[in-house]
């Protein structure tokens, strides 16, 4: 009798032993958020030179910058959907079957494809999305079916909340837009109509709704991942009714003084939650500028919008902070790509990188944290749609394909266009038309294109309308 008095109490010490040391081992991993505004360019900031000059003061988002690492050089895709699935899988979207935005036919991430809220609910994380997703739009394909517990959002585009406001608008034949909520494995239940109404509110709701998140996880004691995908600025600018003229410089500069402020609002909501030394904030763009009139943006320093393979699309702000471990203060030209997201938090959170798959991004930690001074990554394959356009290396862009506007015809290059983007930011003056000073890098760049091409022909694209289930061929 004593000794199984014994035994249970034994057993009952281990397990309250191994249970307080998982909850403490749970409360110190590190919680990560993520905010991505939609179509926000290189130069519109105040820390990328932007702010004043473009009638709108982002003082929060400058502290944020002073406060951890301000990239000069992270880099995206050239449209909407690749960006956020190179994100979501640490995958170029060639792969995935993600290359381009499309309407009327079934797109999205596979439920084959690893996300990084996959990963991050395995290593044991609450992970909430508040915001527009652009990845899929149909049963299977939810953020909630690609590992959120819980989304509050759209599924698509911005533009949808234009639909209905159109001229000849024909409700019986084109589906109304919601902003819709789910949980895990849940189908999403309509929530309100997503028109020129509630577009001009949805950010604040994203805000409100992801600081709900982050207090409900902190009173469980459990680490969050928190992706936020504002759908500001894209199209149409129209900003919430308390910033609607508040700038008095146009319907731009108020949305630009709101994502500061909702991104304000969020970060303050983390200081006064007591996390910031154990949070990772990551803030940056998912593309380029808008190009059309009146809701247009700027890439400041570089030239061109997104839909394009120049570096006002590619390159996007991009913020880090992470008290203690990134050094405060640090400004960077290194090249970082967002495929680099995924394999980078793996060692923040504690979660494995796939190794059934090709991943293309690399591990950016210590770079960050200035334990090295160059970053893992010289260059990338830069695809627009299912064709190759450019490739970029170092301080280097080759051109194969040339297109300067989104509204422009794309034209191959008998020759390949070179440019030094230190000495031609704006990638007017190609070498190759003017000396032969760079023609040294043309086969350091084919070579790096074909080694590409190679893993492509070892595992071949998932192509873009395939259905599930999907399992790629061995």
């Amino acid at each position: 009798m004593r000794k199984n008095l014994h035994l249970t109490l034994l057993h009952l010490t281990l397990f309250l032993v191994f249970f307080i040391s998982s909850s403490a081992w749970a409360q110190d991993k590190p919680n990560v958020i993520i905010m991505l505004v939609d179509n926000l360019g290189w130069g519109e900031l105040g820390v990328y030179g932007g702010g004043d000059l473009r009638g709108a003061p982002t003082p929060n988002l400058d502290k944020l910058a002073a406060e951890g690492i301000r990239l000069q050089n992270f880099n995206v895709e050239p449209q909407c959907t690749p960006s956020r699935s190179a994100l979501m899988t640490g995958r170029h979207p060639i792969r995935s079957g993600t290359t381009k935005v499309v309407w009327g036919m079934l797109y999205g991430m596979t439920r084959w494809e690893k996300t990084i809220p996959e990963l991050m609910s395995d290593a044991g994380y609450s992970t909430g999305m508040f915001g527009k997703w652009h990845l899929g739009d149909t049963k299977g394909r939810f953020p909630t079916d690609q590992g959120f517990d819980e989304w509050y959002g759209i599924a698509n585009t911005t533009d949808e909340a234009l639909y209905s406001s159109h001229f000849a608008y024909d409700k019986k034949i084109s589906a109304q837009p919601y902003i819709v909520e789910a949980t895990k494995n849940k189908k999403p239940k309509k929530v309100k109509k997503y028109n020129l109404k509630t577009r001009a509110t949805i950010d604040r709701e994203l805000t409100d709704k992801t600081i709900d998140f982050m207090k409900r996880s902190v009173k469980k004691k459990k680490p969050f991942f928190a992706f936020v995908p504002f759908t500001h600025a894209h199209l149409p600018t129209t900003a919430h009714p308390d910033f609607a003229g508040k700038t008095g410089n146009g319907p731009y500069a108020d949305v630009l003084t709101e994502i500061d402020y909702n991104s304000g609002k969020i970060i303050k909501a983390i200081d006064k939650l007591k996390i910031k030394n154990n949070t990772l904030v990551i803030w940056l763009s998912d593309n380029g500028p808008e190009e059309i009139e009146g809701h247009h943006g700027t890439a400041g320093y570089w030239r061109g919008n997104y839909f394009t393979a120049l570096e006002g699309s590619l390159r996007v702000p991009a913020l880090m902070r992470w008290p203690g471990k990134i050094p405060a203060g640090t400004v960077s030209n290194e090249i970082m790509h967002m495929v680099d997201v995924l394999p980078t938090l793996a060692k923040v959170a504690g979660y494995k990188v796939p190794k059934d798959r090709i991943i293309d991004g690399v591990d950016q930690l210590n770079w960050l944290k200035g334990k090295q001074k160059k970053s893992n990554r010289e260059g990338f394959p830069i695809y627009n749609g299912d064709v190759l356009f450019a490739y970029k290396w170092r301080n280097w862009k080759m051109h194969l394909v040339q297109l300067d506007s989104m509204f422009g015809a794309p034209q191959r290059l008998n020759m390949p266009h070179l440019y030094n983007l230190i000495q031609d930011p704006k990638e007017k003056y190609s070498i190759d038309k003017v000396d032969v000073s760079g023609s040294w890098v043309f086969p350091v760049m084919f070579k790096n294109i074909v080694e590409f091409q190679k893993t492509l022909a070892i595992e071949p694209p998932i192509k873009l309308g395939t259905p599930d289930p999907y399992v790629p061929a061995k």
